[in-house]
C-alpha cells in the first residue's frame, strides 16, 4: 500500500497547459480518499491554479494534496486557501546568464519555428522555461512540433555545455526547464518527503516522460515505483486501478 501518489501534470493529468477534465478531477478526488496526492511539474503557481486547484470537485480532500510548481522548488498547501510553504528563487545574475545561454543555443542549433505564439522564455522565479512555440501556442501545433523529443534533445545538449552548473530537463510538449544544480523531480520528491514525513518507499510516481533525458526520469532514478503513461486517458485507468487496490 502506498501512502502517496505523485504525478506529473502536462501530458499526464491534463493536456499541455489545459485544465483538468472533469473526469480527472473526480478521479483525483477518489484517490485522495485512499492516499495523499502530489502534483510536481515545471509550471508556476498560476498554471497550477488554473489547471488543478480550481478544477477539483468540492468533495476532494485538499488537505491531502501537495502542489509543487517549478519542479518542486515551490510547495503549496491548502488551509482554507492555497498558500506557499517555501520558494527557492534564482538571483538576477543567474537569470541573465540563462537568458543569454538560451539565445546562443537557439542560434547554434537553428531550431526557429515558422510561427510563435507569445513569449518563448518565461521567468518562473525558481525556474526558467523555454517553450519552443511560445507560451500561448495551440495544443495541436505543440503536439506536432517535437513528438519524439528529438529537437529538444539537441537544444538540451547544447545548453548543458553552456550551463554546466544547472539542471536542464525536457518537459511538457515543447518545453525545456532550467533549475538550480541538482534540482529535478528527484530533488522535489525528496523535499516532499521532508515536508510530508512520508518515506520515499511509501510513494509512487506517474508521468509521461519517464525515459532518459525526460523530466520525469529522475523519479525512477531515485528508486520510486513508477508508471509511465501515454496520456491523461491512460492515467485515468492507472488511478482507477490504484484506488481499487488501495481499498
Amino acid at each position: 500500500m502506498k501512502q502517496l501518489v505523485a504525478f506529473d501534470l502536462d501530458g499526464t493529468l491534463a493536456e499541455s497547459k489545459q485544465p483538468l477534465q472533469p473526469a480527472m478531477g473526480e478521479a483525483l478526488a477518489d484517490l485522495l480518499v485512499v492516499a495523499h496526492v502530489a502534483v510536481i511539474s515545471g509550471g508556476d503557481w498560476p498554471q497550477f491554479e488554473k489547471q488543478v486547484a480550481s478544477r477539483l470537485p468540492a468533495r476532494a480532500d485538499r488537505s491531502r494534496l501537495w502542489l509543487m510548481p517549478t519542479t518542486g522548488t515551490k510547495l503549496y498547501r491548502y488551509g482554507g486557501s492555497w498558500t506557499p510553504v517555501y520558494a527557492e528563487l534564482f538571483d538576477d545574475a543567474q537569470k541573465q546568464a540563462i537568458f543569454a545561454a538560451f539565445d546562443a543555443a537557439l542560434a547554434a542549433t537553428g531550431f526557429v519555428p515558422e510561427q510563435v505564439w507569445g513569449e518563448r522564455i518565461e521567468d518562473r522565479g525558481s525556474q526558467i522555461t523555454f517553450s519552443a512555440l511560445g507560451q500561448q501556442a495551440p495544443l495541436d501545433a505543440k503536439e506536432h512540433w517535437d513528438p519524439d523529443f528529438a529537437k529538444r534533445k539537441v537544444i538540451q545538449a547544447d545548453l548543458r555545455m553552456r550551463l554546466p552548473g544547472l539542471s536542464i530537463n525536457i518537459g511538457g510538449a515543447t518545453s525545456i526547464d532550467i533549475t538550480r544544480a541538482g534540482v529535478d523531480k528527484a530533488y522535489g520528491l525528496k523535499k516532499l518527503r521532508d515536508a510530508s514525513g512520508i518515506a520515499l518507499d511509501a510513494m509512487m510516481f506517474i508521468g509521461d516522460a519517464i525515459f532518459p533525458g525526460g523530466n520525469d526520469y529522475p523519479a525512477k532514478e531515485l528508486g520510486l515505483d513508477t508508471v509511465r503513461v501515454r496520456d491523461p486517458q491512460d492515467t485515468l485507468s492507472v488511478i482507477a486501478t490504484i484506488v481499487a487496490c488501495q481499498k
